[in-house]
């Protein structure tokens, strides 16, 4: 079978994928018809799994192209850079860098986009090109800015771009800024994930114009918060759905290692302690984003053992804190270790707790304002009603 007719064959199965889980709406049928995947995705590929955060072996067009085509048409992310372009060859890297974001997530971010014909679009994160071409497709090129960091990214999607015959204007620099030569803009989306919004984007867009990012604390878990511009300078709106994306680059943290944090033998000066809440009950995406907005400055990492059990380790990024829960099969109640000014377990456990007593609520009941000083507290339900901080 020729390339036209597996890639004809590809899109009609993604396009009726998209459409049976509503992600592919009506308005961007056209766009996705007239704007294939394919064209804007590499000849070497790192497939990835649905929620997002994992990579599997490289899969080359020239070496096996029938892996290739199932993967471009299939609704996976595909990372197609590794540590900001150093690492080479197939095998997987260190840090993800780069992808085309798994269609699913494309096609629901445009849709809460709520773009109309002839609103001006900045694009954060230009990456492949493939969303700044479906853009342009729907409201012209000349009406598509997008922004991209890696100048070699950047000029690989430009390229791609205008094979397809799109030419948004490309900017090669920090996304952060944005790019105040192009506004007032309608509509801003971000194609990388942030833990804060930076000022200029609210700064760029037009009163009643929108922002949409993927929005993460430092703790874990992310979602999609889409946030509508006010006379004063301020942007305020809810969380739309999950999300998982690369952060971006201006906004990233070198996270210490563990031993960091130690200040002699095991257990350094740590004092000992049990809980009867399992590690197992706060590891989801969504459960750690209720309790990331709650515990800002502090992120866990995992240590695991070969006989299926593991140490949950907290740290907080000032490297003052931290804290173990060990957590082994069919026990009720697990070992703490804590040290530091902060008590880390107990302030996940009391953000835990908060979330769990108020029904466990979903992304979509949380929302986020932000202010010319800065982000005001991650609110749930209304404004008005802020989520507790700790520490």
């Amino acid at each position: 079978m020729s390339d036209k007719h597996v890639a004809e064959a590809g899109r009609t199965r993604l396009a009726s994928a998209l459409i049976d889980n509503e992600s592919l709406s009506s308005d961007w049928l056209e766009a996705y018809s007239a704007v294939p995947r394919h064209l804007f995705v590499p000849d070497t590929i790192w497939p990835g799994m649905a929620d997002g955060v994992r990579q599997g072996e490289a899969v080359s067009r020239k070496t096996d192209p029938d892996a290739w085509w199932n993967a471009v048409y299939s609704d996976i992310p595909l990372t197609t850079q590794w540590d900001d372009g150093d690492h080479l060859g197939v095998n997987r890297g260190t840090v993800p860098t780069s992808s085309n974001s798994m269609p699913t997530m494309v096609f629901s971010m445009l849709k809460s986009l709520e773009v109309g014909d002839g609103e001006r679009v900045l694009e954060v994160g230009t990456g492949t090109g493939w969303n700044a071409a479906l853009l342009s497709h729907r409201l012209g090129s000349g009406n598509v800015v997008t922004v991209e960091v890696d100048a070699s990214s950047a000029a690989e999607a430009q390229r791609r771009l205008a094979r397809a015959g799109y030419s948004p204007l490309p900017i090669v620099g920090d996304g952060a800024a944005g790019y105040a030569k192009g506004a007032p803009y309608d509509r801003i989306i971000a194609t990388c994930s942030v833990r804060e919004i930076p000022h200029t984007w609210v700064e760029q867009t037009r009163p009643g114009g929108v922002i949409l990012a993927p929005w993460g604390p430092e703790y874990g878990g992310e979602a999609l918060v889409r946030l509508t511009v006010s006379e004063d300078g301020t942007a305020s709106g809810p969380f739309v759905g999950s999300s998982a994306f690369m952060r971006l680059r201006q906004q990233r943290i070198d996270r210490p290692k563990s031993l960091t944090y130690l200040s002699g033998p095991w257990p350094a000066n740590g004092e000992r302690g049990t809980t009867d809440l399992s590690p197992d009950e706060i590891g989801g995406w969504l459960d750690m984003f209720a309790i990331g907005v709650q515990v800002p400055e502090a992120f866990p990492l995992v240590e695991r053992y070969a006989d299926g059990s593991y140490t949950l380790w907290l740290h907080d990024t000032a490297i003052t804190s931290w804290a173990t829960v060990d957590w082994e099969p069919d026990r009720t109640d697990f070992e703490v270790v804590q040290s530091g000014p902060r008590r880390l377990w107990d302030e996940i456990a009391a953000a835990w707790l908060w979330w769990d007593q108020h029904g466990r609520p979903g992304f979509d009941r949380f929302g986020l304002t932000v202010t010319p000083a800065g982000q005001a507290a991650v609110w749930l339900d209304t404004p008005t009603n802020p989520v507790p901080v700790r520490g």
